[in-house]
């Protein structure tokens, strides 16, 4: 069988399997990402104007914002997916499949968002800060149109960093039927000993970081206001 009739067979066999799953891939990872940011973005805002030397230092919330944060991203995300199944099961109704792997992914991503943010928020300069508030703006003004406008670069490359983890987080998930190309790399690649299945999903997710990671990096060269066009 000619090389062009293989590539023609094993497209006949598994293309829809691994076009459907990769739509299912990209739907559990933007989706997750999404309401990751909703979360992780107030808590980093959180985690730097609560600090000691914050903004609107609080000790407390700090201490629990800080607390949260490292726990969570202590656990491994088999296991906590796993640990949290019954939460997953109130709110989806389910505890396997792509929407209910969602679950998990925001849970595990959230912190570690807040963290990007947080390390985005601190690499501003004290100087600009302080430039606006002896103009009289209010923290809120300071936090919104100065922190996070002098960070946006670097907080969208924190964006293509969380999709390239979360969609790695999505692959494991396809060992507890999480589904996606995680799942069928474990279902054809692993079980069935396909292994030219198990290539390909590979391939796939590489490209899927690759292309991410490119199009993250050039929108923050885009927006950022210090390049030089």
């Amino acid at each position: 069988m000619s090389f062009s009739s293989q590539i023609s067979d094993f497209w006949n066999q598994y293309g829809t399997l691994l076009v459907s799953n990769t739509g299912v891939t990209l739907y559990m990872v933007f989706v997750s990402t999404l309401v990751a940011y909703v979360i992780g973005i107030p808590m980093g805002i959180g985690l730097v104007v609560t600090a000691p030397n914050g903004l609107c230092s609080n000790k407390v919330l700090y201490r629990i914002l800080d607390t949260i944060t490292n726990i969570v991203r202590s656990i491994p995300f088999l296991i906590l997916l796993i640990l949290i199944m019954p939460l997953t099961k109130k709110i989806v109704g389910v505890t396997f499949g792509s929407t209910a792997t969602i679950v998990p992914l925001v849970v595990s991503a959230a912190p570690f968002i807040a963290r990007m943010v947080e390390s985005s928020l601190l690499e501003v300069d004290k100087g600009v800060i302080e430039a606006a508030q002896s103009m009289g703006a209010s923290n809120f003004t300071i936090v919104f149109k100065v922190m996070i406008t002098e960070a946006r670069t670097s907080l969208i490359i924190g964006v293509t960093i969380a999709l390239a983890t979360i969609l790695g987080y999505s692959a494991m998930a396809g060992s507890v039927g999480g589904g996606g190309l995680g799942d069928v790399a474990i279902q054809y690649g692993y079980y069935r000993y396909k292994t030219e299945v198990m290539i390909i999903t590979v391939v796939l997710l590489v490209v899927l970081v690759q292309v991410m990671q490119a199009f993250g990096m050039w929108l923050g060269h885009k927006l950022d206001r210090r390049s030089i066009h």
